[in-house]
């Protein structure tokens, strides 16, 4: 059979790699063993690919970014083992703000979804089919992102967060909570998540009792964040949510007010 793809002689490309017809894959490129890359994929230099990944057809991988600041510098995307890439993603490239762009290992990134520049993405997350990532964002690991979220640059969510689908983030997301609504709010703590996770009872009740403090009992962050130190800054889950607080970088996600005031423009 015919090779109907275009591989530079220059790419590093691992034991048992499959590339499919019509795709082309540049100069400095890098792909681990046992990854398949599908028809009508694009890899841009820069790219480095790790193993057992899977690529579906249409999606680009290291294009330069979309900024316009970007003046030509060199940069890569750094994409870990076992990923799924589905159906036309885009994945750009870093700018000199960080160098690179970070997918972790083992992430499952639906259809049409776009990571822009310099984001760092960690491990075991979902994002759904037509989520966007603008530029600068960190995500946790084991993050669940709704179908059409759309975040804001600079934005950081924690581990363990989930999205509501057409979520429009502009705050600061904490770990282990479910977000949704407009503007971006607290709607619960995401305890199915954390219990399929091994997370104990005790240690979901903790966190349960730490986002009662911080989002229902009415407190200005600051008091919330000192009656948390004094009864959960102890516990691994208490310290995981003060150290996010206290990086927060965009303002942290407000609790849900709107419709219990009696606003819902559809009542």
């Amino acid at each position: 059979m015919a090779i109907l793809y275009d591989l530079h002689p220059e790419a590093k490309i691992g034991n048992n790699v499959k590339i499919s017809n019509f795709t082309t894959i540049y100069e400095d490129v890098v792909i681990g063993d046992d990854t398949w890359i599908g028809p009508n994929v694009t890899i841009f230099p820069g790219a480095r690919i790790g193993k057992n990944c899977k690529i579906f057809p249409g999606s680009v991988i290291a294009a330069i970014p979309q900024d316009l600041k970007f003046n030509g510098e060199y940069t890569t995307v750094e994409i870990g083992d076992n990923n799924v890439i589905r159906e036309c993603c885009t994945i750009n490239r870093g700018t000199s703000a960080s160098g690179k762009t970070v997918i972790g290992n083992n992430n499952l990134i639906m259809a049409y979804v776009h990571v822009a520049h310099d984001c760092v993405v960690g491990n075991n997350c979902v994002f759904a089919n037509n989520t966007t990532l603008a530029g600068h964002i960190i995500v946790g690991d084991w993050v669940v992102l709704g179908g059409k979220t759309a975040i804001l640059q600079f934005v950081h969510i924690g581990s363990h967060v989930i999205t509501m689908g057409g979520s429009l983030v502009n705050k600061d997301i904490p770990p282990f909570v479910k977000a949704g609504r407009y503007p971006i709010s607290f709607v619960g703590v995401n305890a199915l998540g954390l219990q399929r996770r091994g997370y104990s009872p005790e240690e979901i009740n903790n966190i349960q009792d730490i986002y009662r403090i911080l989002y229902q009992k009415g407190l200005g962050v600051s008091h919330a964040v000192e009656l948390i130190k004094e009864q959960y800054g102890n516990t691994d889950e208490g310290k995981i949510v003060l150290s996010f607080i206290g990086n927060a970088n965009t303002g942290l996600m407000k609790g849900y007010t709107y419709m219990s005031k009696g606003h819902d423009p559809e009542a």
